[in-house]
């Protein structure tokens, strides 16, 4: 697989990398442990080297799994994980039942944090290290100056911000350069159109788009009669009503006919635009199945023509998305 670097931090990794949270957390029950171990080393074996992983998938066994699978691979990947909540019984680091998780990017914890990830990655340093959402009772750059020591200390490569706002990353990057933001980011989902790119340019910072395929909507495999467990969270979100699903199918509709025409699927050519975007944009698909592993590697080879990308505007400029990505409470903690 092609490789990126992600701005002008010279942490290069596959166009593709692999977010690792539905093997443990929020799509229902955590997986088999044996079959997401063969799927990560398999991945790997695929031409994968960037996984995305944090401390409240689970919380901790999403680190742990992949800790445990690639520790053998190790010196052939890079690994991102986050910091940013207390984590404590009783509550839901998604905060779709029970009380929300605090924020908490105070230095001790920050700190305190990596010692765990460390642990559970069996590693000696973390790539990438994000803060998972924007802390207001923490200075950003109190937050910055703490992986800042952690970067001198070895324990840490690379800085990075998820969900922020653009006047807290340019203030974060001028204590300790951001390698990348990590923001959701689609066909489905085109905020960061609205500054953000034009920012993460300027500063030559690398952008990391989580959900690039809508939470699996764009595959083209759901429709009004779609149910989801209630242990899945996407039950709790506006976008996933049987409403809001038969609304938006116009946009599967579309990457269905450009996928017909260059004999490939509504998922590749989802992560195809994304990297065609810019070239310091990697997507981060999940997945649990080896088939769908194999269709998201294969988006790398796939090439959007300048007409093609404009065909796909021009349809898209005429599509309206039907419901909220998240409920309010969520929404509240992106863009500060």
């Amino acid at each position: 697989m092609q490789k990126r670097i992600l701005g002008k931090s010279g942490l290069e990794v596959s166009a593709i990398g692999l977010g690792c949270m539905g093997m443990s957390f929020s799509y229902g029950p955590p997986k088999d442990k044996k079959e997401m171990v063969t799927l990560l080393r398999t991945s790997v074996e695929r031409g994968i080297t960037f996984f995305d992983t944090a401390e409240v998938y689970g919380p901790y066994i999403n680190e742990e799994l992949v800790g445990e699978a690639l520790a053998p691979l190790r010196d052939q990947v890079a690994i991102a994980t986050k910091f940013g909540f207390n984590i404590n019984p009783g509550n839901d680091p998604r905060g779709m039942t029970g009380s929300m998780p605090a924020l908490n990017s105070r230095p001790e914890h920050i700190k305190a944090v990596a010692e765990a990830s460390l642990k559970r990655l069996k590693t000696d340093v973390i790539d990438l290290f994000y803060q998972h959402r924007v802390d207001p009772d923490v200075p950003i750059e109190d937050v910055a100056a703490a992986v800042k020591e952690l970067i001198q200390e070895g324990k840490v490569k690379h800085f990075g911000l998820s969900e922020a706002g653009i006047e807290t990353i340019r203030r974060a990057h001028a204590v300790q350069p951001v390698a990348c933001v990590q923001n959701e980011y689609s066909l489905w989902f085109r905020r960061p159109e609205e500054g953000l790119l034009q920012t993460l340019e300027e500063l030559g910072i690398g952008l990391v788009p989580y959900s690039p395929l809508g939470k699996g909507f764009l595959t083209g495999t759901m429709g009004a009669a779609t149910t989801f467990d209630s242990t899945d969270f996407r039950s709790s979100l506006p976008r996933f009503t049987p409403e809001a699903l038969q609304a938006n199918q116009a946009v599967v509709e579309l990457l269905g006919n450009i996928a017909a025409r260059k004999k490939a699927t509504p998922a590749q050519i989802a992560l195809a635009w994304l990297l065609a975007q810019k070239p310091w944009i990697v997507p981060i698909p999940g997945t649990t199945k080896l088939d769908r592993l194999g269709e998201n590697i294969g988006a790398a080879a796939i090439e959007l023509t300048v007409d093609d990308l404009g065909e796909i505007e021009k349809a898209a400029a005429q599509i309206t998305v039907h419901g909220n990505r998240y409920p309010d409470r969520l929404e509240q903690m992106t863009g500060r």
